[in-house]
């Protein structure tokens, strides 16, 4: 199988994984010092460089869903990544949920055929790493820890599990594939909208956005 990745400058062993392109970029000139294009195959744009902290961080996009985000996962492991953290969006099921609250994911539970295909059954639940989480519970932000479902359709359109109050397309299906890969993989998702609600607004989305990005480079710092 052809590479969806083909790097045209060196990747970090850390990463923070996005589906869309633009918030790859957004989070490049937001937490790189002269970030440089590590990858525009298939329009899976990627971006590395140094953080302010001075650790090398690469920024790469994974497209939308959990086939695609695993598929770039596998071949980002091969190039040598070993830590990642996925910023991502979310629909929030729980009313105490506000629109731009920024969910850790504690556990993801597995609602999508994508996950099965990499050894998780339905309705079985992944964890992501214990360092990586619990060193985002102490960012001063503030972040809710949650058990969130993925799904390989809109999560607005889903009923989601007991207990879960919020749920995405790709965080389970990556978590498992991270795990097969024995890459330190972690979550944390941005309550875009609410079932039945308005989006976030695109100026606030991108508010969370960088709060969430710098909390992510933060742990990958340490």
């Amino acid at each position: 199988m052809p590479p969806r990745l083909r790097p045209t400058a060196s990747l970090a062993t850390d990463a923070i994984l996005v589906g869309d392109p633009g918030r790859a970029l957004l989070l490049a000139q937001e937490l790189l010092e002269q970030p440089k294009m590590s990858n525009h195959s298939r329009g899976l744009w990627g971006y590395s460089g140094q953080t302010p902290a001075g650790r090398q961080l690469t920024i790469q996009s994974t497209g939308m869903g959990g086939p695609s985000a695993a598929l770039v996962l596998g071949e980002l492991g091969g190039l040598g990544v070993r830590r990642v953290v996925r910023v991502g969006t979310c629909t929030g099921f729980e009313r105490s949920l506000e629109l731009g609250e920024i969910v850790i994911v504690e556990t993801a539970i597995a609602g999508g055929g994508s996950a099965a295909a990499l050894g998780v059954a339905p309705d079985e639940a992944v964890a992501p790493d214990r360092q990586l989480t619990e060193r985002l519970a102490q960012a001063p932000e503030g972040f809710r820890q949650a058990t969130v479902a993925s799904f390989d359709a809109h999560p607005g359109d889903q009923t989601p599990p007991p207990g879960v109050v919020a749920a995405d397309m790709q965080t389970a299906p990556l978590l498992a594939r991270a795990r097969t890969l024995e890459i330190d993989a972690a979550a944390v998702l941005i309550v875009s909208e609410k079932a039945g609600e308005e989006h976030l607004e695109k100026e606030a989305l991108e508010t969370a956005e960088k709060r969430a990005g710098l909390a992510a480079a933060g742990i990958l710092s340490t």
